[in-house]
């Protein structure tokens, strides 16, 4: 998708559709049909009162890497396909300060997906993973996001 190509049209994406992850900084670092990377610096705007990252600010990134490679593909299908975070799941491992970066690389596996609903007209759930990393190359949290998807029908 174009507008995730293009570093000012992603910020203009994040300030229309995501105003609060512009205001929390996420960066798109790397995105490839198979590979999400999103950043995010623990700063003055992320951080809790334990002197770590705000956990939601984490959910936003991690989510947020898992829908780049789920809006890409649906884009790229053409169809009007409605998408909605159904459930997640998360385990924090570490202390999240500095730049911390989320990674999911279940992009390989959406398309069947979108496709699977474009054939069936059915909803379909697709459970993706991003997990975060600090700038050590620590774990510091894992997020399991599913994802629902279904062909809206024609009005």
């Amino acid at each position: 998708m174009q507008v995730f190509n293009s570093p000012l049209k992603f910020k203009l994406f994040l300030i229309s559709k995501l105003p609060m992850a512009w205001i929390a900084g996420l960066k798109k670092l790397d995105l490839t049909p198979e590979r999400a990377v999103v950043g995010v610096k623990y700063s003055y705007w992320t951080q809790n009162p334990f002197k770590s990252m705000y956990f939601a600010v984490m959910a936003m990134a991690a989510e947020l890497s898992t829908g780049l490679l789920v809006l890409s593909q649906v884009h790229k299908s053409g169809k009007n396909i409605s998408t909605l975070v159904y459930k997640m799941q998360a385990d924090f491992n570490k202390k999240a300060v500095g730049k911390i970066r989320f990674i999911c690389d279940d992009g390989s596996i959406v398309q069947g997906v979108i496709q699977k609903a474009i054939d069936t007209r059915e909803g379909q759930t697709l459970e993706m993973t991003s997990i975060g990393y600090n700038e050590n190359n620590e774990q510091v949290a894992k997020f399991v996001i599913t994802w629902s998807m279904k062909v809206k029908s024609k009005a």
